[in-house]
């Protein structure tokens, strides 16, 4: 296969605190200030040190090199702050590298933000034809593909509404469909699809693998490391602006959770975003912790594990159920809780009152073998769904803990203690 993308040293810098100061007249009396070596005159009392720090380089990309053949699925994980969208700007040519060479064979087609390119003003419909020219379409391929785009997006009764009238969720939908439908030879996909519900992210994965399917390539930039094992084939991990591993998306994963750059085993919805949820019930938080304090993402098999679920409920409901599965590393349920199991009788006639609640439920030392886990979770009332998370934590087993598991070296993903009968039959 050929190489379609080709990254050689590649660093990128920002300067820090140069210019903004308000006004022109600010920004002249600091740049003349710094030209005679005095203070800047436009700071208050007690900002000095802060001053040190104006005119310092930022380096987000720190001589990044890859190359990605021609059909390749490549993942791009790391931390917040690690580089990753800025190396997604650099190849969509929204900015320029400070240093480093980059080659691209093969028109691209990148979805980096929620609308970027959409006229709020316009509609749906007026912003294919927009966005699809802003990607390289012509107007010939975009009513070849328009139908197919508004039912992809499923905006079918609102692509005569001005995008301004629109969710999120909406943007998203349309957005995606705009540069999937495009038959690009390189598609780049950032964290944005985080805005779509749970039925558009597998919609999303599914046109994503059709696409890589048909010879083009892909670029995705995920936190959801269970999306990144399924759908990629290589992965990459960026730290402080440089690649620290690589290689199967699946060992690159294991990685980013076993050196400690992952997170702790916790997921907890952005502020800046609308909370998952209903206006009946929103989820808060889920976090996964050992009985013994540890956060994750490793936990000793031979300790116990709590999962916790922090909602609020928005007005009386009755029936309410907040659970989840347990998955394996290839995506199998290995079981389903809910809260409306516990003891308490959690039933369906009880009727809970607003107001801030945690549910938890505790799986016991030894149950689960050495392995990667997930849960998704989510939460329903009688015919209706409040919120559905996929894979929102991911955690691993590994040997350790206070007990010593039943299981550890047995094949399987958990070591039940089952109770056995021994008798003699002659």
């Amino acid at each position: 296969m050929s190489t379609v993308i080709s990254v050689e040293n590649v660093s990128k810098a920002y300067r820090l605190g140069q210019i903004g100061g308000g006004t022109l007249r600010a920004d002249v009396s600091r740049w003349w200030a710094m030209l005679r070596g005095k203070a800047d005159p436009n700071l208050k009392i007690g900002e000095e040190h802060h001053a040190r720090h104006m005119g310092e380089q930022f380096w987000a990309l720190d001589n990044v090199s890859f190359e990605v053949k021609q059909g390749e699925v490549l993942g791009i994980i790391g931390r917040n702050g690690a580089g990753k969208s800025t190396l997604l700007k650099i190849l969509s040519q929204v900015t320029t590298p400070t240093s480093g060479q980059i080659k691209i064979k093969g028109r691209i087609a990148s979805l980096l933000e929620v609308g970027t390119g959409f006229n709020p003003e316009m509609t749906g419909c007026e912003n294919i034809f927009l966005n699809g020219a802003i990607l390289g379409m012509n107007k010939a391929e975009i009513r070849w593909k328009l139908d197919e785009i508004i039912a992809f997006a499923e905006i079918e009764k609102f692509v005569d509404t001005p995008v301004k009238r629109y969710s999120s969720g909406m943007y998203m939908r349309l957005a995606f469909a705009v540069a999937a439908h495009m038959e690009p030879e390189i598609l780049i996909v950032d964290e944005v699809l985080a805005v779509g519900d749970a039925e558009f992210q597998k919609k999303c994965i599914g046109k994503m693998q059709d696409v890589s399917r048909g010879g083009r390539t892909v670029l995705f930039v995920s936190h959801n490391m269970a999306a990144i094992t399924r759908l990629c084939q290589k992965a990459f991990l960026l730290d402080r602006g440089s690649i620290v591993a690589r290689g199967t998306a699946e060992s690159v994963v294991n990685e980013y959770h076993h050196t400690g750059k992952g997170n702790e085993a916790a997921y907890i919805p952005d502020p800046a975003q609308k909370p998952p949820g209903n206006d009946t019930v929103t989820l808060s938080s889920v976090r996964v912790v050992g009985t013994d304090g540890t956060k994750g993402p490793n936990f000793g098999s031979g300790t116990g594990i709590d999962v916790e679920f922090v909602y609020r409920i928005l007005k009386p409901v009755r029936g309410l159920r907040v659970g989840f599965h347990l998955l394996g590393p290839d995506g199998t349920i290995i079981f389903d809780a809910a809260d409306t199991d516990s003891d308490e009788g959690e039933g369906s006639s009880r009727v809970r009152q607003p107001g801030v609640y945690a549910s938890c439920c505790h799986i016991p030392a030894g149950f689960l073998n050495h392995g990667q886990y997930s849960i998704t979770v989510g939460s329903d009332t009688p015919g209706s769904l409040n919120f559905y998370c996929e894979y929102a934590v991911t955690f691993f087993v590994v040997p350790g803990g206070g007990v010593p598991a039943r299981g550890d070296g047995r094949p399987g993903l958990i070591c039940p203690k089952l109770k056995w009968e021994i008798s003699n039959k002659r």
